[in-house]
């Protein structure tokens, strides 16, 4: 849970620090401006609260790495559901509507992680889990998103923590059954194992190697 939330703080303080110019720059997420992830982040964080405040009473039916699904395909942005980021997020105008939005409902999702019972049981996406799981999972979605944040942003000063990084890319090895090779940074393997970047040569045959089903989209 403490990695949660210096995870989320990471990510909340390098949504602050972007310029206003750079909110109409593209993300990592394909298709997506800055903006557009911003967007997708208050609706996060709108998520976090929502979970934090349905109990269930039922025994977990996931943990932290089987609440990711894996998808047969990346996003094609043709989802209607996309639509619910980009437009309201070019609805904004002015980025610092959109940075105080952010900042208001982040802090409060923030705050409420950091007062929940870690053994409590919540209800999301018709599965059950406990509040440590749930938020462990969310390790992995704030440090992809934070990569995405800053893939074309070189000047951005705050970076993905470096055990988030660590714990995320153990949590994709296990989603995917298999290991990365040594030989990546955690970094790179989360990036190349989500399809977000493609491998050298190199990395590929290192990669076949593996026998891993990568790139995965999660969901």
């Amino acid at each position: 849970m403490d990695l949660f939330s210096r995870s989320w703080t990471a990510l909340l303080t390098a949504v602050a620090e972007i310029p206003d110019r750079d909110f109409a720059r593209p993300s990592g997420c394909a298709g997506r401006l800055v903006r557009d992830l911003v967007c997708h982040l208050v609706i996060d964080a709108q998520d976090v609260l929502i979970t934090l405040a349905t109990p269930a009473a039922t025994e977990p039916t996931v943990d932290a790495v089987t609440y990711w699904h894996i998808q047969d395909h990346p996003p094609t942005g043709e989802d209607p559901l996309d639509a619910l980021t980009v437009r309201p997020a070019a609805a904004y105008g002015d980025p610092h509507l959109l940075r105080f939005h952010l900042d208001d409902v982040g802090s409060a999702a923030g705050r409420a992680a950091r007062l929940a019972d870690p053994h409590a049981r919540v209800g999301t996406r018709d599965e059950v889990l406990t509040v440590a799981d749930y938020l462990g999972a969310y390790v992995l979605e704030w440090t992809l998103h934070h990569l995405d944040l800053v893939a074309h942003l070189p000047d951005a000063r705050t970076r993905p923590p470096e055990e988030g990084l660590a714990r995320s890319r153990a949590m994709l090895e296990k989603i995917a059954r298999t290991a990365f090779p040594t030989s990546f940074t955690d970094r790179d393997a989360l990036l190349i194992g989500t399809g977000r970047r493609t491998p050298t040569d190199a990395q590929r045959t290192e990669l076949r190697a593996t026998a891993g089903r990568f790139p995965l989209t999660l969901a």
